[in-house]
């Protein structure tokens, strides 16, 4: 069991990591193709709907997005006929088969009946209208993205028949891989070498068919420990499907990916697959740092480490770091605290013999002070925290999640054999940045 780390004076955030719901349930809507998203809100939260797209990596000539841009007017005196016209002319506008019309703070302010609206403007427009509540107030990014993965079972169907072997992928894009799309990529491979088809990713770049047709998937598989837990009950509760491998972490690192492809393998009777990909993989990393990672083991055994993430790669690091890499996790700051989350993590570090400090869902603040009091060797996280982490005097940041000051122009996974030699590939150089000094005079060495 782990030992939780208590902060003091703050029950509000004073230093947000995550975006609020609205950002949430954008990433999650604008991966849908053929689909608009309206927001009833002032302009400003425009700008938070194109960090969803951002996150899909759609550019501007394929987005179809439309705010009712609320005015204090609007505020004061309501703003009902102004989301109606809106829908008829984004209607027009967008010709999408289906519209989310969201909810904001600034509607949850006024008590805007965003069902009532939707249900009153159906008959006089094309595109088939949802509701989705979306302000702030209901939580940070995470419980955003849950509420748009859970407005889109609006559109699901009942099962016509059911595919012995097929899975629909959850929440690939909840994840602070800066790449993550490439994870979901490793993830397809391995699925068709096991001869296993995709149904649905929930959601990139899926379409509608696709959307309509997930609940005759066999299983659901997230990829993710931080969302997508309510939708996948939901989808057993309506549609029989059950989640399978939620009970152990996500293929990062060595141990993880053969637990995950074992027990994957398992399931749909693809044991003989399972163990190809797994004894090819561990061979391509054992070659591999055989040839070019020599000091790897020396160089990080026994380093203190403190490991900022958020649960999904998270989690998986911890065995990761401890088992692989010979480092000690002793503190694990989490952005996220979803129960299953906890439980997973206390079931690891158990299994580990690992005593450990944790918190969850932690803020910048939190962060930089418990970066402070413990003192570690290194830090393990994102460009924040590796700029925190030479704020109190921590001389070695690895920089691998998001927000990272790395350019990425390839999309690396962090999943599977490869995406272990991809971490450690980022820690090799910065752990070598961190070692040059910062002080030397080069204008003594200059003629």
């Amino acid at each position: 069991m782990y030992d939780e780390l208590k902060f003091y004076q703050c029950n509000h955030s004073q230093d947000p990591l995550v975006g609020c719901a609205l950002e949430g349930v954008a990433t999650v809507l604008a991966g849908i193709e053929d689909v608009s998203i309206l927001i009833h809100s002032p302009q400003g939260c425009s700008s938070t709907v194109a960090l969803g797209y951002d996150n899909q990596e759609i550019d501007f000539t394929r987005r179809k997005s439309a705010c009712t841009r609320l005015f204090e007017t609007d505020i004061i005196m309501g703003a009902t006929d102004k989301l109606k016209n809106l829908i008829v002319e984004a209607d027009s506008t967008f010709a999408s088969k289906v519209m989310f019309v969201v909810g904001t703070c600034a509607a949850d302010i006024i008590g805007e009946d965003i069902e009532a609206v939707c249900r009153t403007m159906q008959p006089q427009v094309g595109a088939r209208l949802i509701p989705v509540f979306a302000g702030g107030f209901r939580g940070n990014a995470y419980d955003g993205m849950d509420l748009g993965l859970e407005a889109l079972l609006a559109v699901m169907k009942e099962p016509e028949k059911r595919d012995a072997r097929s899975v629909n992928l959850i929440a690939p894009q909840a994840s602070l891989n800066p790449t993550w799309r490439a994870d979901l990529l490793w993830v397809r491979r391995v699925l068709t070498r096991m001869g296993i088809e995709v149904r649905a990713v929930l959601t990139r770049d899926t379409s509608l068919h696709e959307l309509r047709h997930a609940s005759s998937a066999s299983v659901n598989l997230l990829l993710s420990h931080d969302v997508g837990y309510d939708m996948a009950k939901r989808m057993e509760e309506r549609f029989a499907i059950p989640l399978l491998l939620a009970d152990i972490p996500l293929p990062i690192g060595l141990i993880n990916s053969a637990r995950w492809l074992t027990a994957l393998g398992s399931h749909f009777g693809a044991e003989s697959a399972a163990q190809e990909i797994i004894t090819e993989g561990e061979t391509m990393v054992t070659d591999v740092l055989r040839r070019r990672g020599l000091m790897i083991i020396p160089r990080y055994r026994n380093c203190r480490i403190t490991l900022s993430a958020d649960a999904t790669i998270g989690i998986g690091l911890v065995r990761m770091l401890f088992a692989e890499l010979e480092m000690i996790p002793e503190c694990i700051l989490l952005r996220s605290g979803r129960p299953e989350a906890r439980d997973l993590l206390a079931a690891e570090l158990t299994e580990l013999n690992l005593a450990a400090k944790v918190a969850f869902d932690v803020d910048g603040h939190q962060m930089r002070s418990t970066l402070a009091q413990q003192d570690p060797h290194a830090v393990l996280g994102s460009a924040w925290e590796q700029y925190m982490a030479e704020e109190v005097g921590i001389q070695i940041g690895f920089d691998l999640l998001t927000p990272t000051n790395r350019d990425t122009y390839v999309d690396r996974p962090y999943m599977g054999y490869e995406g272990m030699l991809n971490m450690l590939e980022v820690m090799a150089n910065d752990f070598e940045r961190a070692q040059r000094s910062k002080r030397i005079a080069w204008e003594n060495y200059t003629s």
